[in-house]
């Protein structure tokens, strides 16, 4: 079992130029540059956005091109695919990436995806799965947000399981909303005096019923 952890403590030395402008929440712009950082250190190479997420612990491992792993794969924050992997990939909170020249012969289990490669396999992404223009999928996709561009190949079925569950119960509570408010509407409950007093009500109609039929006989 292969596993790919996340530095906890980011090295010091080693020069990786200047501060990373990839927010943690958008793992996968690794050719995002700002101006300032064009201007002290010059245009920034996938290579070296890759050293700094590594550096800073937002990048658990990487596959490059030309690059053959087998086994069961496991990370924990970021995991970029650019050659060729095979057998599980797996992670609870982590983020799969896979390159456009990127090959995955494995079932995959992951909170998000991001693909542009190909990924021969069944999909789980638990929060988000998108799919480029030149992604490819050979295999049953299941996710509860799903991005597909324009020229995306999907050979499988696709199930969006928890989006399907929250709409249910976004209905029912609904329904549940509508019956609480025609009730608030409906007649007041009757009171235990309101009771007593039909009550003896009905037994004075049950002696007057009783006097008339004596009578008649």
């Amino acid at each position: 079992m292969i596993r790919m952890g996340r530095n906890s403590k980011p090295e010091t030395g080693g020069t990786y130029g200047e501060s990373s402008s990839v927010e943690p929440d958008a793992p996968y712009r690794y050719q995002t540059e700002t101006p300032q950082a064009a201007v002290r250190g010059g245009a920034i190479t996938d290579s070296d956005a890759m050293a700094r997420d590594i550096k800073e612990g937002r990048l658990s491992g990487f596959v490059g091109h030309g690059t053959t792993l087998t086994g069961e794969t496991e990370f924990q924050a970021m995991l970029r695919v650019d050659g060729h992997l095979i057998g599980t990939v797996t992670s609870e909170a982590g983020t799969l990436i896979v390159g456009t020249n990127g090959v995955v012969d494995a079932n995959v289990s992951v909170a998000a995806a991001m693909i542009n490669g190909v990924v021969n396999g069944d999909v789980i992404a638990h929060e988000k799965l998108q799919l480029g223009r030149t992604a490819q999928v050979i295999g049953n996709i299941q996710a509860p947000r799903l991005v597909v561009e324009e020229g995306a190949v999907i050979e499988g079925k696709c199930s969006m399981v928890r989006a399907r569950e929250d709409s249910e119960k976004q209905v029912a509570a609904e329904v549940e909303n509508t019956y609480a408010v025609q009730s608030s509407y409906s007649e007041p409950a009757i009171t235990d005096e309101e009771r007593l007093t039909a009550a003896l009500f009905d037994e004075t109609s049950d002696e007057e019923e009783e006097t008339a039929e004596a009578a008649g006989v």
